[in-house]
């Protein structure tokens, strides 16, 4: 685990109408990825936008 990890454990993911998943940005609290993520689903486009906690475990396959 990196510091990274650490101090930026909250991500937004988008998943395309194609169904393929990206990494938006990662983030220190939920309520701040869970506000880029309401940001971005508002714009009314087919994608998909949620907020995921990063574990240790998840982290050491990326």
């Amino acid at each position: 685990m990196n510091d990274s990890t650490i101090t930026l454990p909250w991500l937004v993911i988008r998943q395309d109408d194609n169904g393929n998943r990206y990494r938006v940005g990662r983030y220190a609290t939920r309520a701040e990825a869970q506000k880029i993520a309401d940001s971005l689903d508002s714009r009314g486009h087919k994608q998909l936008y949620w907020v995921e906690r990063l574990t240790q475990n998840s982290d050491s396959a990326s």
